[in-house]
């Protein structure tokens, strides 16, 4: 008797577990079919302006807002449901309009990244990280890397990693080449390796020491304290530090005299 109650309890229970997580799932569907169109926003303030609408933009930023449609920031909307364009990141215009244009009365994001941090709370999280690049300190901006103006956030396209390299490469030349024997790596894009936005390792790195390189390059213990990578030991070398400060790969982007990547 003991035995089916628990029976029936336990197969009563299962199926309304079954039910909670089927609502969820639901639900979950849902939301993400309604956020795959508009993404909600509070607009910055601007203390007695009220919002224009980007028609008004188009009258001096006639480039700019041409493309605009395009873009990812393009699916904004205000709180009350109304597409407020422009005034999603800069802020009501009015003021701006009244005083004939000029930086009066305006919000420009790229002189603070704290507009961008009202969206991307988890970005700015990354930003107070040890090893990061100096947006917080003005040095660069979110939009050198990023275009909120046109077509995707991305400069260089956001599914395109090879060309994300492009825009790395406007600060980082040397890293660029052209090698006679390239890291194969660059071809995946730089952020295969590096955390753009900032990591808690030296350079930016996704992970620390060999393990970085590991994840590629498999190793295989033939015997006992014999580490083969690229069919040669590296039992040796892996206690020296890093594949690249120990002596070893120094030329990790790429490198013109050494298929190893040495210089």
């Amino acid at each position: 008797m003991l035995h089916s109650r628990l029976t029936r309890w336990f197969i009563g229970g299962r199926e309304k577990l079954w039910w909670i997580a089927g609502g969820c799932a639901a639900t979950a569907l849902v939301l993400m079919s309604c956020s795959t169109t508009r993404t909600i926003v509070a607009p910055p303030n601007i203390a007695g302006a009220t919002f224009v609408g980007s028609e008004s933009c188009e009258t001096c930023h006639d480039q700019i807002t041409r493309d605009f449609n395009t873009a990812t920031h393009a699916r904004l909307t205000s709180q009350e449901g109304k597409e407020i364009g422009c005034e999603s990141c800069h802020g009501p215009g009015s003021k701006h309009v009244e005083a004939g244009g000029g930086r009066v009365g305006i919000i420009n994001p790229r002189r603070s990244p704290e507009t961008c941090f009202q969206c991307h709370q988890d970005v700015k999280g990354q930003f107070e990280l040890p090893h990061r690049h100096p947006v917080l300190e003005g040095k660069v901006s979110c939009s050198d890397c990023h275009n909120p103006h046109k077509g995707p956030a991305f400069k260089s396209g956001g599914t395109n990693l090879a060309g994300t390299n492009e825009t790395c490469f406007q600060c980082h030349s040397v890293q660029r080449g052209p090698f006679v024997f390239e890291h194969e790596a660059l071809r995946q894009g730089c952020n295969t390796c590096h955390q753009p936005h900032g990591s808690v390792n030296q350079k930016m790195l996704t992970e620390r020491n060999a393990t970085l390189c590991l994840k590629c390059h498999s190793q295989t213990q033939t015997a006992g304290g014999v580490i083969v990578i690229g069919g040669r030991d590296h039992a040796g070398s892996l206690t020296r530090g890093t594949c690249w400060s120990a002596g070893c790969h120094e030329a990790v982007h790429g490198s013109q005299i050494s298929s190893s990547l040495r210089f």
